[in-house]
């Protein structure tokens, strides 16, 4: 990845306005669904998740495009499945995995993935489901906290230059309504 890259999207996280609190939210929203394998509902699920948990839609959106992007999810795949094989009963076999991954990257439409998707059967998308969930609890609430931390010390930075501008800045006198 280039500098533009990591630049255009620093650029982006730090224009957020809004509240902390709020942003904070949004981006543990957008970590946590970026990070678990539900890629053709990422935005359908951050902005719902966004909208009840009162988050930054905004935020939320771009942090699952930072976590999960072609360079990422495949590892984020292959990690759901070892934790998911772990956790659960289910055993799912590397090849199902990547007919998975074949499914995802195929670019065949929206309705065409939700559909063969649904044909992988309850036992697979517990397993990625609940594998994905426990890596991406640990990075979201870490995200959270970052953030926030980010956030309320970018605010203190603002207000603290406009309160300086302030004093240098001297608005003009209105000489037809001064006294004299």
């Amino acid at each position: 990845m280039n500098r533009r890259f990591y630049r255009y999207y620093y650029l982006r996280f730090i224009r957020l306005q809004g509240d902390p609190k709020e942003i904070a939210r949004g981006i543990a929203i957008g970590i946590f669904i970026g990070i678990t394998p539900t890629i053709p509902l990422h935005t359908l699920l951050v902005l719902v998740l966004a909208l009840f948990l009162r988050a930054s839609k905004l935020a939320g959106l771009l942090a699952s495009c930072v976590v999960s992007n072609p360079l990422t999810f495949f590892f984020q795949y292959y990690l759901s499945w070892r934790l998911g094989t772990w956790l659960t009963p289910y055993e799912l076999s590397w090849e199902r995995i990547h007919e998975i991954m074949a499914i995802i990257s195929g670019h065949i439409g929206f309705k065409m993935t939700l559909a063969e998707l649904s044909k992988l059967g309850g036992e697979s998308i517990a397993v990625m489901l609940v594998g994905g969930a426990v890596l991406a609890l640990p990075f979201a609430v870490a995200g959270y906290f970052l953030s926030l931390y980010f956030y309320k010390r970018l605010r203190r930075k603002r207000f603290k230059q406009r309160a300086e501008n302030y004093e240098i800045y001297e608005p003009p006198v209105n000489q037809r309504h001064s006294q004299k």
